[in-house]
């Protein structure tokens, strides 16, 4: 196993946090952790990482911090609460978290005014798989020289990684992203439904539609769990889907563009999750087309 020359620091050991680390860990880098819970880092530490009771000890101690948070208030407090008070020059932070992009310009403003820390923002797409894989879709944003830095460190996690500009135009890539992923859910779950109704075999549906315009990889994987209705494990949740279109609105809103399709998926993913389905798996969005 190599030894890598970047110490790192993994803050957010969460659904993706965790096969993320201890893919980072197989590839030789020392790893510290931190998680808002604790209880969480034992099969991490298990494999090697070195847990911290204390973010702002771990920011000292590490090169690189990585980010891999819910939402952009979590950012906010990693950054303002404990990276702004402990960190120093010639550090680098990566978030892998999908937040706001204007968020991420005014954080990145403030650690390099305050702290010369540079930052890359590099949300990813493939989910909970792609992250054991070491498969994800990474989009970057962030100056030259620490995109280049984010390639060397995150190589372990992906199958491609593309710089898409300055800072903040990885989150809005990774907008577009759940845009397209989230409308193609609802309508699958949609479709599902229907089928199930007019007395299809829903179960084969992916397996016809396998090759042809309407295949996805959405629909080879939530297709099979709706029509088979197994929702566990979570791989990921509604309300991260919800949380990007809200962003992706917004976003639309400011530019003056019109986004009617999103629009309507935020409305429905609103709806589901107003029933109790917000930390549950998109492939429980059949149950709100099969309400009767």
């Amino acid at each position: 196993m190599p030894q890598q020359k970047y110490t790192l620091g993994f803050i957010g050991i969460g659904l993706m946090g965790k096969p993320l680390t201890l893919r980072l860990l197989n590839a030789g880098f020392k790893v510290n952790v931190w998680n808002r819970t604790p209880e969480k880092l034992t099969p991490v530490v298990d494999a090697g990482a070195v847990a911290f009771a204390d973010s702002g000890v771990l920011i000292e101690a590490s090169d690189i911090m990585i980010l891999c948070l819910a939402d952009t208030a979590a950012v906010e407090t990693v950054v303002n609460q404990h990276i702004l008070p402990c960190g120093r020059q010639g550090q680098l932070i990566i978030d892998l978290s999908s937040i706001h992009p204007e968020t991420t310009r005014e954080l990145a403003s403030r650690v390099e005014q305050y702290c010369g820390i540079q930052w890359v923002d590099a949300p990813v797409s493939g989910g909970v798989a792609g992250a054991e894989q070491g498969s994800l879709a990474i989009m970057a944003g962030g100056s030259n020289d620490a995109v280049a830095i984010a390639r060397e460190v995150l190589k372990p996690l992906y199958q491609q990684l593309t710089h898409m500009g300055e800072t903040g135009s990885g989150q809005v890539t990774k907008i577009c992203n759940q845009m397209i992923v989230s409308c193609n859910v609802l309508v699958i779950a949609e479709m599902m439904a229907l089928a199930k109704s007019a007395g299809v075999d829903a179960a084969r549906i992916p397996e016809a539609l396998a090759g042809g315009f309407a295949d996805s990889k959405p629909l080879q994987i939530v297709g099979p769990e709706m029509a088979n209705e197994t929702f566990e494990p979570v791989k990921w949740r509604v309300k991260t889907l919800l949380k990007d279109l809200n962003m992706a609105i917004d976003i639309a809103s400011r530019q003056g563009h019109a986004t009617p399709m999103s629009g309507l998926a935020a409305q429905l993913m609103q709806l589901h999750g107003s029933h109790g389905f917000l930390d549950q798996d998109p492939s429980t969005l059949i149950k709100l087309y099969s309400q009767r």
